[in-house]
């Protein structure tokens, strides 16, 4: 497909995604629901990428989509837009040129450069992802956030960083790999129950409070 029908593909599906959960403020969608709606909207017989469509509407248009990182009652794959209310969003994204993007490609040998704790996620363009499903689709990513600098430069290949659509949505802006810079709070969100439960000890004594047997707040 050529490059101007998947832009208008992407686009279409965004607008389904974004009408979805504006047309359901404070009810829980389905990873399920949202693939249905944009096949139906589109006509496509399966869409991969739909979660790079709701991390476009968080980081580019300034939605708040709550998920299992923000809300313990919400399970995987359930999603869920308490407002229309948008955030300030980051100027219009630059994406690399084409030359840029197939040396970024060679670069990462066409797998995925997602690195945590100094191991490479590898997920290779075209495979199936085990964890998350689904047709594996690398895409380029800003080594600064978007949020923090939209100005990449598109033909700078080490401003760019090739990605598999799970991890485009783990980085959530939160990350940025050349000034080390954090949105600690994007990070919290994004920890496992286990550490987020370590934090929240953390800041409870940080503020001066306890909580009992019973789950009571109280003032030290």
């Amino acid at each position: 497909m050529r490059g101007d029908a998947l832009d208008k593909k992407r686009n279409s599906g965004r607008a389904i995604v974004r009408q979805l959960f504006l047309d359901n403020l404070g009810k829980v969608i389905t990873k399920e629901e949202l693939i249905r709606a944009i096949c139906e909207g589109t006509g496509l017989p399966d869409y991969e990428n739909w979660h790079q469509r709701l991390s476009e509407l968080r980081t580019d248009e300034g939605y708040t989509i709550l998920s299992r990182r923000d809300r313990r009652d919400l399970r995987p794959g359930q999603y869920l837009m308490l407002s229309s209310e948008r955030r300030e969003a980051a100027a219009k994204r630059v994406r690399p040129t084409p030359s840029t993007w197939r040396a970024v490609l060679t670069r990462a040998q066409s797998r995925c450069e997602w690195q945590e704790e100094g191991v490479r996620c590898g997920l290779m363009d075209g495979a199936t992802d085990t964890v998350g499903g689904g047709t594996v689709k690398l895409t380029p990513d800003h080594m600064r956030p978007h949020s923090v600098d939209p100005r990449s430069h598109a033909d700078d290949p080490a401003q760019w960083q090739a990605l598999c659509g799970r991890h485009q949505v783990t980085k959530r802006n939160y990350w940025d790999s050349t000034t080390g810079k954090l949105n600690v709070v994007a990070i919290v969100q994004a920890a496992s129950g286990k550490d987020k439960a370590v934090v929240f000890r953390m800041l409870l004594a940080y503020f001066g409070y306890t909580v009992d047997a019973n789950g009571n707040v109280g003032k030290v």
